[in-house]
């Protein structure tokens, strides 16, 4: 009872272990866009170029700075020289001399108004004599723009550009990788299919051995046919293990693009529901084809980007105005004379700028951003004539593909009843094995051919409605 109650868990276990899980093509296509590094970086520059665009809008607005500076110097201020001070001193010495004199004359009593006037050099020197040695100066400016040639307008719609150019790339990578999950994911259908047909046409090859065996016992068919027939064999497994193998790889590289473990045990929806053929309408309009094309969207954008880009380059050649304002605080000041503390005042302008002579580097720029602008209009006009021819190829392969598929369609039925006939008349020993082999390998490239033709029209619809820019 114990060792039965131990099988029953290893097999739930097994069972467990190899589970299938089962993707649909919108599964598949869901799972790569979430995992994509490439559109997560997609995502990381429409981010960057956003911000650009909020950067942008403060350009408008007045910038507010600021900065503050200590200064040490070695020496004091002194406004007056010794040389200065000693002439001074000289001239007061004969003035003194002279007022004594006339005071002696006068009044005598006077003459003590003049003891202070040989102190006088050294009291200017004390007064004209000012501490620097530790200076503090702060500063805050702001500055608004009234006129700078229109590049602050032109840069705020490059970054809008930008942006929408971003998101425009994002959307066109978007369409690569589900182009890439739905061509990997029919490789895997159209594999499955061939090993199925690879294991009916194996089971056939068996059953045709067995049976060219039997009348070789009893002497109705020779040596000849059991070699032909086993050598066919061998050929039939040879081609089931490189299907298998393929199909393994296959699976693998779908893994890999829906961001799964490469090792995964899945299964696909469309394995066991054959591709269905969808009518697709090529009757089109072109302006509409480029109204829709990400490509197209992207090179209008870049031109746009580039035409502002010229009157970026042309203001450099304008003049430019701001307003500016702000506000000086220092120790020591000189606001009330020079005293040693904190004090300061606003100050208000207007700054003109007015480029004169640049030796002609300006007027080159602005030529060769309009050159950039026109070299950006062809590529613009060059993508239009790719796409066009695009889309007709497109059409002629829809098609293409609807004609190769009635005729494998067509073909197949032949095969099939070419195959029973053959099978019949060997058993009636009309027909020889090798007969029954060619219809047999007659019936396997008919129905490898239906299975491409199938995976045809599904991929051929894909890159139809891919070059018309329309959403899968």
């Amino acid at each position: 009872m114990k060792k039965l109650f131990a099988l029953l868990i290893l097999s739930g276990i097994t069972y467990s272990g190899f589970a299938q899980i089962t993707y649909s093509l919108d599964s598949c296509r869901n799972m790569a866009l979430s995992n994509n590094k490439e559109l997560k970086i997609a995502d990381e520059k429409i981010n960057a170029a956003t911000y650009e665009k909020k950067s942008a809008v403060a350009n408008f607005l007045p910038g507010i700075d600021a900065s503050a500076s200590y200064l040490y110097n070695s020496k004091d201020l002194r406004l007056i020289s010794d040389k200065q001070l000693a002439g001074i001193g000289d001239a007061l010495n004969t003035t003194g001399q002279a007022l004594g004199k006339l005071l002696q004359e006068i009044d005598p009593t006077l003459l003590p108004l003049l003891e202070g006037l040989g102190n006088l050099p050294g009291k200017l020197k004390d007064a004209t004599t000012f501490d620097i040695k530790n200076m503090y100066v702060g500063m805050v400016t702001a500055t608004q723009p009234i006129f700078m040639g229109g590049k602050i307008v032109a840069y705020h719609k490059i970054t809008q550009y930008a942006e929408n150019l971003a998101k425009s790339m994002r959307n066109s990578a978007v369409k690569d990788v589900i182009i890439n999950v739905d061509q990997s994911y029919w490789q895997v259908v159209s594999l499955v299919y061939k090993k199925q047909m690879a294991e009916s046409y194996l089971e056939l090859l068996k059953k045709l051995s067995k049976d060219v065996d039997d009348m070789y016992a009893v002497g109705v068919a020779t040596k000849s046919d059991q070699l032909t027939v086993a050598v066919k064999l061998n050929e039939a497994e040879i081609a089931m293990t490189k299907v298998t193998d393929g199909l393994v790889l296959s699976k693998m590289l779908l893994a890999q693009i829906c961001g799964l473990p490469i090792h995964e045990y899945y299964s696909l929806a469309d394995e066991k529901i054959p591709p269905t053929v969808v009518d697709v309408n090529t009757e089109i309009n072109m302006n509409d084809v480029y109204s829709h094309r990400d490509e197209i969207k992207s090179l209008e954008l870049a031109t746009q980007i580039y035409k502002k880009k010229e009157i970026v380059e042309r203001s450099a050649m304008l003049p430019s105005v701001a307003l500016m304002g702000n506000y000086l605080i220092s120790n020591p000041n000189m606001l009330n004379g020079f005293e040693k503390k904190f004090s300061g005042m606003f100050s208000v302008g207007v700054g003109v700028s007015i480029p004169v002579w640049h030796w002609g580097k300006n007027y080159n720029k602005l030529q060769a951003a309009k050159a950039e602008t026109r070299a950006a209009q062809y590529k613009l006009e060059d993508a239009k004539e790719l796409i066009e021819l695009q889309v007709n190829q497109a059409k002629f392969k829809v098609n293409e593909a609807n004609k190769t598929l009635l005729m494998t369609i067509t073909n197949m039925n032949k095969a099939e009843e070419n195959l029973q006939n053959a099978q019949i008349g060997y058993k009636e020993g009309v027909l020889t094995a090798q007969n029954v082999l060619e219809a047999q390998t007659a019936w396997l490239k008919a129905q490898s051919e239906k299975i491409d033709a199938e995976i045809g029209i599904k991929l051929s619809e894909i890159y139809f409605y891919k070059s018309i820019g329309k959403k899968f």
